[in-house]
């Protein structure tokens, strides 16, 4: 079947018929196509041992319909130790296109035991591949890096990283010239003094010369309330205005986690809220506990294995999406439910 429109929430399948495996993902605008990338989690059921199958990328020409262009970055299945093998807790792939160049380059968080999180960069000449690894089990700036976002300058071409620094703040980095690696310039931000609080998968974009982050509480797959906050700069000071889905009462930010924003290029006003539904089935009433578990977890209390959430089966391969375009009080972003919207209702 052809979709007219985006249903948040509901199931998504390319235009082979198959459900859409690009998780924590991204869009690109080349060459009057769109280019949609991410998590392959297609293999990642309960017991698999699979946390990932490689990262996958779809194109399309009007964001509803996607043609799925294989593995961009396949699973290394023979090499346990490899970054990419399938049990390595791969997440969160960002692509920079150096226009400078013409080179794709890639970040990927690692997650590793407890709080140790690396990163690998890989390169690539063309963004459907093949990746080259340049860098592998790196501690950006000598922390353990969690979710992050990559932003290149329209001005200047120049980038920053932001990212968690994990269970502690979130940092923005200046990238070097090459975008591989990171110059030693940062600031710090959102000091918070455990999880559930401290803030992860920060997404950034700028709209009217102002800069916004939005980022979410720390509870694993367990949604939880998002935050946004808006600066002048792309190192802050930050401000926080508050949740962006304020018409969700219960604060698990429709379901979901935003992963990217995305403005449209053809569009005076669109940007779009990228965002997973990892639990899909996980009932919002449920997931209102996550917050407080998290928050008792890391305050030192033994986990109960009696708790609701325990009980919770992760599978992650029938993740949903939630794209959802943002509308503005002023200076504020706001994300609205739509059961349904269009691209071409907006200018």
């Amino acid at each position: 079947m052809a979709y007219t429109s985006i249903r948040p929430g509901q199931e998504w399948k390319d235009t082979s018929g198959n459900r859409i495996q690009a998780h924590g993902g991204s869009i690109l605008h080349l060459g009057g196509t769109f280019y949609w990338y991410g998590e392959n989690k297609e293999r990642t059921t309960p017991g698999s041992g699979i946390w990932h199958w490689g990262i996958r990328c779809y194109s399309s020409t009007d964001l509803y319909n996607w043609t799925d262009e294989g593995l961009i970055i396949p699973p290394v299945v023979e090499d346990p130790t490899s970054p990419l093998h399938p049990a390595q807790m791969v997440d969160r792939p960002h692509i920079i296109h150096d226009r400078r160049t013409g080179r794709f380059v890639c970040w990927l968080k690692i997650m590793g035991e407890g709080e140790l999180q690396t990163t690998t960069v890989l390169v690539a000449d063309r963004l459907l591949g093949p990746y080259e690894i340049v860098a592998t089990g790196v501690r950006p700036l000598g922390m353990n890096a969690g979710d992050f976002d990559l932003v290149v300058s329209p001005d200047d071409s120049k980038g920053y990283y932001y990212f968690e620094r994990v269970h502690s703040e979130l940092i923005c980095a200046d990238l070097t010239e090459d975008y591989t690696g990171t110059t030693g310039h940062y600031s710090t931000h959102f000091p918070r003094h455990r999880p559930p609080e401290v803030r992860e998968a920060p997404a950034h974009f700028t709209r009217d010369g102002v800069h916004y982050l939005i980022t979410s509480g720390t509870t694993a797959y367990f949604p939880n309330r998002s935050e946004i906050a808006s600066a002048e700069t792309y190192h802050g000071p930050w401000t926080v205005l508050g949740d962006p889905h304020p018409g969700d009462p219960t604060g698990t930010s429709f379901r979901s986690q935003v992963s990217s924003v995305f403005r449209h290029p053809g569009k005076k006003d669109l940007y779009i809220a990228l965002a997973d539904r990892w639990l899909p089935h996980l009932s919002a009433e449920l997931s209102q506990q996550a917050p407080d578990l998290f928050r008792r977890l890391f305050a030192g209390e033994p986990a109960d294995p009696g708790h609701p959430l325990a009980a919770v089966e992760e599978n992650t391969s029938m993740a949903d999406y939630v794209w959802l375009p943002f509308r503005f009080e002023g200076r504020t972003p706001v994300l609205d439910w739509h059961d349904e919207w269009r691209v071409e209702d907006y200018l």
